[in-house]
């Protein structure tokens, strides 16, 4: 499988080291790329906004960020409790009112003009905090783009009823557990490694980029914060002490998106199957699904060029 443009660890055109309170007291991480228009309102590229999920950071977009740049203003925030921005201690500081509210006010912040939309894109954790934030703030993005992250709705119609679907997520409670983030850091963080290892192709994972991933789960309280997302979720399989989706039904119009909505896909994602796609349609107004096969939950990685270039062209028709 081929992985795509070859990039340094971290590009020159990446700049790291940005933070910005989007909330009391919480500061989030950003890097930042294609900025150097952003003073001129006329001429300004559009804004994008990159969320990543676990166990990862802003270095999940790495190699997607310098192709992305040549067209808009990127911005990828280490999400709260990632990496370098805030670590609040409570496990409901982890729930999707908190995560969404972190990048409502990180959109506010760049925002040049009044009412600027943006483009948000978004993986795993990231996408479950960006199908919240599209379905609650449409009228902040112009665009939603979604890779490997399932609609909340179908999400718990499969954890509720779903074999192979109850099965694929067990790792979730797992990390539920007190204490799970102990483990995940012993070993030189072999297991944090293995969500890597086991569920895809990572030749993609070489040495320097072990290390920009190992200095991540390194920061004080971030293995912590990143248990806490699953923590604070009542969307994980069924236990007999925590009947999780069985206890509450949930309304798919809460959850519906109206802006246009590209979703992509690698199909060999063994915790998160394709099936999640079936059905979902309903829910979104303007959906265009692009489904590759031969890859997995990290696509991103694995083909950089091919994700970038997908957006750009799935873009392209909105202009």
């Amino acid at each position: 499988m081929s992985t795509g443009q070859t990039l340094p660890v971290v590009s020159p055109a990446i700049k790291t080291g940005r933070f910005y309170e989007v909330q009391t007291d919480i500061f989030l991480h950003c890097a930042l790329a294609g900025l150097e228009d952003s003073d001129i309102d006329d001429i300004a590229k559009p804004l994008m906004i990159l969320l990543h999920g676990f166990p990862e950071f802003w270095g999940a977009w790495k190699n997607v960020m310098p192709m992305l740049a040549q067209k808009y203003r990127v911005i990828a925030p280490d999400l709260r409790g990632f990496n370098l921005s805030s670590k609040p201690e409570a496990v409901k500081a982890y729930s999707p009112r908190n995560t969404v509210g972190d990048i409502v006010g990180l959109i506010k912040k760049f925002q040049i003009r009044d009412n600027e939309k943006i483009i948000l894109v978004a993986h795993d954790w990231g996408g479950a905090v960006a199908w919240n934030l599209a379905a609650q703030f449409p009228e902040l993005l112009s665009h939603l783009v979604i890779i490997n992250s399932p609609h909340p709705f179908t999400f718990w119609r499969d954890l509720r009823s779903d074999a192979q679907q109850q099965a694929a997520s067990q790792y979730m409670n797992w990390l539920r557990k007190p204490g799970s983030e102990e483990p995940l850091a012993n070993n030189n963080f072999k297991r944090l490694e293995d969500f890597f290892a086991l569920m895809g192709d990572s030749v993609w994972f070489d040495e320097p980029t072990r290390a920009l991933y190992h200095q991540a789960w390194s920061q004080p309280g971030a293995i912590l914060a990143g248990c806490n997302y699953y923590r604070a979720s009542p969307l994980h399989p069924p236990q007999e002490n925590d009947p999780g989706p069985l206890a509450f039904e949930l309304d798919p119009e809460t959850y519906r998106v109206t802006v246009p909505t590209l979703i992509v896909w690698g199909e060999s994602d063994i915790a998160l199957p394709v099936k999640l796609l079936d059905g979902i349609e309903p829910y979104i107004n303007q959906l265009t699904i692009k489904r590759f096969a031969g890859y997995s939950h990290w696509i991103c990685h694995e083909n950089p060029k091919l994700v970038s270039d997908t957006l750009i062209d799935w873009l392209k028709l909105w202009h």
